[in-house]
């Protein structure tokens, strides 16, 4: 190897280029990756305080059943990677994805029929949702540029703008609903939804 890193210098060939480190992951970083971590303790907590009866659970699934939808269009417009999304619920918001799974987080809270959880979760949501809203725009612009600032200018970020509905193109596509793989979102569903009626049968 010395050998031949002499012969590149004696010949005048440029040294082979080194590859960059990637960048160490900032405060911000390291702690929205926690929110994973917290989320499955977090969830056995929920089920242990939730005490659901049959109006909120009928309820709070009604309105995680929303979410659920929300999520599902956003995933089935979403190609990943590939372009800028910016139609169907994309045209109406920004993150449609987060605004579907805060629906889906309200539900489960209305559900549990528990204060102490519903306060656990809307702190949950408060600590992670806008630093991980901000850190996906900060990826859009840095891989989109002026074409997502326009975007972004046109569109709000979370809460929808129902005056452009009527201007949004609804082409869902179900290859990406299943490449964005949220069918785990809809098995996820099921099963806090059956384990809260297993839970109000059992305190009934």
């Amino acid at each position: 190897m010395r050998l031949l890193r002499a012969g590149r210098f004696l010949i005048g060939a440029a040294p082979a280029p080194r590859r960059r480190a990637p960048p160490a992951p900032t405060a911000r970083e390291r702690w929205l990756r926690r929110r994973v971590r917290l989320a499955l303790p977090l969830m056995f907590v929920y089920a242990w305080l939730a005490a659901p009866t049959p109006r909120a659970l009928a309820l709070g699934a009604g309105i995680a059943a929303l979410g659920l939808l929300v999520r599902g269009a956003a995933a089935s417009h979403l190609p990943k990677h590939a372009a800028l999304a910016t139609g169907g619920p994309y045209a109406l918001t920004r993150h449609p994805l987060y605004l579907g799974s805060a629906f889906m987080a309200a539900g489960f809270l209305v559900a549990a029929h528990s204060w102490t959880a519903g306060i656990l979760g809307v702190a949950y949501l408060a600590l992670f949702y806008p630093a991980a809203i901000e850190r996906e725009e900060r990826k859009l612009r840095r891989r989109y540029g002026s074409t997502f600032d326009d975007y972004a200018a046109r569109v709000p970020r979370f809460w929808p703008r129902l005056s452009g509905l009527g201007r949004a193109t609804f082409t869902s596509s179900w290859t990406l609903y299943r490449r964005n793989g949220e069918y785990q979102t809809v098995l996820g569903f099921v099963v806090v939804v059956t384990l809260l009626w297993l839970k109000m049968h059992e305190l009934g």
